[in-house]
């Protein structure tokens, strides 16, 4: 019989066992099973509308799965990763998990949930059919190889930590305002990236225009072995990793340009591969990656529930923990 851990709040013992299954994920798939902003919530403890789930089983040692609800812009984001030697029982795990998470959201006041997941097969869209979650949005994964034919023809600076977080974080807000993922940060979400290992200043190209930040282009280095892995490459990878323009200073073609100044950066450091992520619906930004080099790798997709309110006290285990 399967026992359900709920927690709001991951001591360091609980992050060590969690971060293991990942560990044991990422080594299977080749790629970290957590986005970006969930892992930084699971890794800071857990923050207001933040749940792990962790499933045990009798005779196993450590977590068969992990899942993980954490409050975004305007929704919840859940993301669900089974350990490699347990995904013969995803038909079992998955629902199991997937009930529990929504009746957090539900105890929580309701909501839309994303669920996103890397490459769908039909397990996972058979999971969110159960779950009365739709298809909503596809994301993909671009890649090219460096360096690049063109170069950026404008000025970009160095990101200056502490100087440029309030222009940055205004930019940034304004550009993402409709974003789940990316909008409404606040300056301790930024804090927490600037935190992080592969946080590098000079790989956060700024530009500016009439005294003003126009624009910026944060790139980021999977080291070889981590991070978003490309099967035909062994050596590190570059990544765009947040780009955009101030609405004020739109149709000046600085998305083209801030992109080419990222993937300088990168081929300066003598990175031969680069990859980004970009919404399938935004059909001028694929548009002007393609023009730029880049061809679709991987897709993503998010699968999405308008989960209704009901208040209550969802327990802290269920199962004979």
């Amino acid at each position: 019989m399967r026992c359900l851990e709920i927690k709001r709040d991951m001591g360091d013992d609980d992050i060590a066992e969690v971060t293991r299954l990942l560990d044991a994920a990422a080594r299977a798939d080749g790629r970290r099973p957590l986005s970006d902003h969930l892992y930084l919530d699971l890794v800071s403890g857990g923050h207001d509308g933040f749940a792990g789930l962790l499933a045990f089983e009798p005779g196993h040692d450590h977590p068969v799965a992990y899942a993980q609800v954490s409050k975004g812009n305007g929704s919840h984001a859940f993301e669900l990763v089974v350990h490699p030697h347990h995904r013969y029982e995803m038909a079992t795990i998955g629902p199991d998990l997937m009930d529990a998470a929504l009746d957090v959201v539900r105890a929580e006041g309701g909501g839309i949930v994303n669920w996103w997941v890397f490459e769908p097969t039909s397990a996972h869209s058979a999971l969110a059919e159960s779950a009365s979650m739709q298809q909503t949005r596809t994301l993909h994964q671009m890649r090219r190889r460096l360096p690049t034919e063109r170069h950026a023809t404008i000025d970009t600076r160095d990101f200056v930590p502490g100087s440029d977080d309030e222009s940055w974080l205004s930019v940034n807000n304004r550009a993402f305002a409709e974003h789940a993922e990316q909008g409404g940060w606040t300056i301790e979400t930024f804090s927490q990236r600037q935190q992080e290992d592969w946080f590098d200043p000079s790989g956060f190209r700024m530009h500016e225009r009439d005294g003003r930040v126009a624009g910026f282009c944060w790139t980021k280095v999977h080291h070889d072995g981590h991070g978003v892995s490309d099967p035909n490459h062994s050596g590190d990878d570059g990544e765009i990793y947040v780009i955009a323009v101030d609405p004020d200073f739109h149709g000046l073609g600085l998305g083209s340009e801030l992109t080419l100044a990222g993937l300088d950066h990168l081929a300066g450091l003598g990175i031969t591969s680069a990859l980004l992520y970009v919404d399938a619906a935004n059909e001028g930004a694929v548009a002007m990656y393609r023009k730029l080099g880049f061809e679709v790798a991987a897709t993503n997709a998010a699968f999405t529930a308008e989960v209704e309110s009901r208040p209550g006290t969802v327990p802290e285990r269920q199962g004979p923990c």
